[in-house]
C-alpha cells in the first residue's frame, strides 16, 4: 500500500506502534515476567545468564524477561567470564547471544544495579563503565564466530551488544534503538566505534543523536542486520547458521575474522601482507589437508581446529 493510500486507521496503527516501541525501550522496566525454559548450565551460578552447549555451539540467553533482559553489573561480569571461557575452550566453536521472552536486551539496568548510574559518584560510575567496556572488548576480540539472535527490543547497550556480534539475525518483531540521548546518557558498549563502520558516519549520528526506535525492516535496509526472518523461524535459522559455522575450519574462520576486523586500520598493502601470512600458515594445518583430501574423496571434511 502506498503512503497516499494509507488512511487514518493505518496512520493511527503506526502511531500506536511507535508509542509501544518507545515504552518498551524507555519504560522503568516493570513488565510482567514470562515463562522461560531452563538451559543446561549457568554462568557463575546466575539464573540471569543461561548457557547451553551443543555440538560446538554455545548459546547464552539473557534471562530477565520481566526487565526486558536489562543487564546488571553481575551479568556484565558473567559475560566477561563467558567470553573468556569460549575463547579458551577448543570445543566451543560458535557463540550465540539471545534474550528470554519477547525482548533481546533493553540495555544496562538503570533501576538499581546499572553500571551507568552515578549514585556512587563519578569514580564509581567510571569503574562500572570499565566493566561494560571490558565485556565489549571481550566480545569484539573473541576469535570465534558470534551471532546475535534478536527476538525483540534491542536498546542502548543491548543494541550494541547485538551489533558487536559478527552476524545479526532478527525476527520481524525486533526493534533497535540507540536510546542513550533520551536518557541523558552517551552511547556506550562500543557503539561509537561500531555504528560508523556499519552504516556510515551521518547515519550513525542520526541513530545516536535522535535515538529513534527502528523496526527490523529498516534495520536490514540500512545494514544493521544480516537477515530478518519470521519470529517462528528465528531459532531454526540461527541454529542452521551456527551449525554450519561450527562445522567449518576454526583456524581459518578466526584468521578471516581478524583480517576483516583490522581492515579499516591498515593500508591495502598491509592487508595483502597479512593475508599472505595467514594463508601461508593455513596451508600447514591439518584442517587444510583434510579439506583437500575430502574434496578428492567427495565427502564433507571433518575439521579439528589443528
Amino acid at each position: 500500500m502506498s503512503p497516499r493510500q494509507r488512511g487514518p486507521q493505518h496512520e493511527q496503527r503506526d502511531d500506536d506502534q511507535r508509542d509501544h516501541d518507545e515504552r518498551d525501550v524507555a519504560a522503568p522496566l516493570d513488565l510482567l515476567a514470562e515463562r522461560v525454559e531452563a538451559h543446561a548450565a549457568t554462568v557463575t551460578g546466575m539464573d540471569s545468564l543461561l548457557v547451553e552447549r551443543a555440538d560446538g555451539v554455545v548459546t547464552c540467553t539473557l534471562n530477565r524477561p520481566d526487565k526486558k533482559n536489562a543487564i546488571t553489573n553481575e551479568m556484565w561480569v558473567g559475560l566477561i567470564e563467558l567470553f573468556e571461557a569460549v575463547a579458551t575452550n577448543p570445543d566451543d566453536r560458535v557463540l550465540v547471544l539471545t534474550g528470554a521472552g519477547d525482548g533481546f536486551c533493553s540495555g544496562a539496568d538503570l533501576s538499581g544495579g546499572g553500571t551507568e548510574q552515578a549514585a556512587s559518584g563519578a569514580g564509581g560510575a567510571l569503574a562500572g563503565m570499565r566493566t561494560v567496556g571490558q565485556a565489549a572488548i571481550g566480545l569484539h576480540q573473541l576469535a570465534k564466530p558470534t551471532i546475535a539472535a534478536v527476538n525483540g527490543v534491542a536498546a542502548g547497550a543491548g543494541c550494541n551488544l547485538a551489533l558487536g556480534c559478527d552476524l545479526i539475525i532478527a525476527s520481524e518483531q525486533a526493534r533497535f534503538s540507540e536510546i542513550f540521548s533520551k536518557r541523558g546518557l552517551v552511547v556506550d558498549f562500543g557503539g561509537s566505534w561500531i555504528l560508523p563502520r556499519l552504516v556510515g558516519m551521518h547515519r550513525a549520528k542520526e541513530l545516536v543523536l535522535l535515538a529513534d526506535v527502528i523496526d527490523a525492516t529498516e534495520a536490514e535496509r540500512i545494514g544493521l542486520v544480516n537477515r530478518v526472518v519470521p519470529s517462528d523461524q528465528l531459532d531454526t535459522t540461527v541454529k542452521e547458521i551456527a551449525t554450519r559455522l561450527a562445522n567449518m575450519a576454526p583456524l581459518a574462520l578466526a584468521a578471516s575474522k581478524r583480517l576483516l576486523d583490522q581492515s579499516f586500520s591498515v593500508s591495502m598493502a598491509e592487508a595483502l601482507d597479512a593475508e599472505n601470512t595467514a594463508q601461508a600458515l593455513m596451508s600447514t594445518t591439518s584442517d587444510t589437508r583434510e579439506a583437500i583430501l575430502a574434496f578428492f574423496e567427495r565427502r564433507e571434511p571433518r575439521f579439528t581446529g589443528s
